[in-house]
């Protein structure tokens, strides 16, 4: 499936694991973000511009990424109620140790919920103290139009993210462009209320320097 998606997309280093969580591991992870939620409501982020975001977020793990009039970057608390951020759920690090490889875990997990006409522009994964980590994403509920090209620009490509759905960005993938041009409403009742969840799994500050 990875090299599937390497030849689909024409870029190397993007990986893809469809259905990577059975039915029954996308209920158990979606009450696990739950309650992250319950900890650290959603909010919604301006640009630095003073434009709202058509999406809501939050944030699990040691760092969560944040955005307002003061700019891009991570921060360890909630922007709203200055609280520490939740722990990140047990089962989003082994699905980032089971599927990267990597041997330092993430520290920051950026929450996004899509509904409705939610959308989310085309860009880079560049806040991050090293560069080299990979960037793990992973879907539930309802099925995302997602936009990947390279990061010099050129032409780009679309793939359906179901729920359950994996895939990462690795190598010379890394720092590809990428967005989510719409969801398709309806596809997917997991979500209560309806939607789209996307975790962002990162490593912010860089390895750890034993």
């Amino acid at each position: 499936m990875e090299t599937s998606a390497e030849l689909e997309t024409g870029l190397e280093g993007f990986r893809y694991w469809p259905g990577a969580l059975a039915p029954s591991d996308q209920t158990g992870l979606l009450d696990q973000v739950l309650a992250v939620v319950a900890q650290a409501p959603f909010y919604r982020p301006e640009t630095p511009g003073g434009r709202p975001f058509s999406v809501v977020m939050t944030n699990c793990g040691p760092l969560g990424w944040v955005s307002d009039r003061g700019g891009y970057r991570y921060q360890p608390h909630h922007p709203v109620t200055g609280l520490p951020w939740p722990a990140m759920p047990a089962r989003l690090l082994a699905l980032w140790s089971g599927l990267t490889g990597e041997a330092e875990p993430p520290d920051a997990c950026l929450v996004n919920l899509y509904r409705g006409a939610a959308r989310m522009g085309l860009h880079q994964d560049r806040d991050e103290a090293d560069l080299t980590a990979p960037v793990l994403s992973v879907s539930l509920g309802e099925t995302a139009v997602f936009r990947i090209g390279p990061a010099g620009g050129g032409p780009t490509r679309s793939l359906r993210l179901a729920s359950g759905d994996v895939c990462a960005l690795t190598g010379p993938a890394r720092l590809a462009r990428h967005g989510i041009d719409r969801v398709i409403v309806g596809s997917s009742q997991l979500v209560p209320g309806g939607g789209r969840l996307n975790l962002t799994l990162r490593r912010a500050a860089g390895f750890r320097v034993s």
